[in-house]
């Protein structure tokens, strides 16, 4: 990965980029803030007025749209598509890092700081909030305005504050049929142990 001077990387006069690890293709439009310490793959593709912030980290092919707030602990992996307005938390207690009865606690980033990923191929609907400690699966599909509180397994599709399982997604994102069938793209699965696998 070269740094962003060196690169194809397209910055919009109107973003702010700060990021020095940023891939070959990636675009950043305008108003989307990328902070120093974030790692951004390439032919990612963020939207106006994202924010990125350090210590997050982004594969390659990634969509970001407009207003996704991506914190310090956030992974996400390839081919991941985050819906507009998408939020991200990475503290199970938050309390305002000036108050004085908590500066132990964020005097260390250990102390507070709570990892989420996000696995190659999953979606998230617009609006949704993920909340820290949690993974969302391979190819998993959060609904719009979801609030995930728990792991999202592998091709699930999930809805709902808080979210629930509601059926099984597609490698190409189409809810699955009763019978694990997409009727778009006419790939069939079968269920394993606990696991969703393609039909061979």
């Amino acid at each position: 990965m070269n740094t962003v001077e060196e690169s194809t990387v397209f910055v919009h006069p109107a973003a702010i980029c700060e990021a020095s690890e940023v891939g070959e293709g990636t675009r950043v439009w305008a108003f989307a803030h990328v902070l120093a310490r974030a790692v951004v793959g390439r032919d990612c593709n963020i939207g106006g007025g994202a924010f990125i912030e350090g210590g997050a980290r982004l594969g390659d092919r990634v969509t970001v749209k407009n207003q996704v707030m991506i914190w310090d602990g956030v992974t996400i992996e390839d081919d991941v598509f985050i819906g507009p307005g998408v939020i991200f938390t990475n503290d199970r207690y938050p309390r305002s890092q000036r108050m004085p009865e908590v500066t132990a606690k964020y005097s260390r980033r250990r102390n507070w700081l709570v990892p989420t990923r996000v696995c190659r191929g999953a979606s998230i609907g617009a609006g949704a909030v993920i909340l820290c400690g949690t993974t969302i699966g391979r190819c998993a599909s959060v609904g719009a305005g979801a609030v995930v509180t728990r792991t999202v397994p592998d091709h699930r599709l999930v809805a709902g504050n808080p979210a629930r399982s509601i059926g099984w997604a597609c490698t190409c994102g189409t809810r699955l049929d009763e019978d694990l069938g997409c009727p778009q793209c006419g790939r069939c699965f079968i269920l394993g142990e606990d696991a969703l696998v393609p039909a061979d």
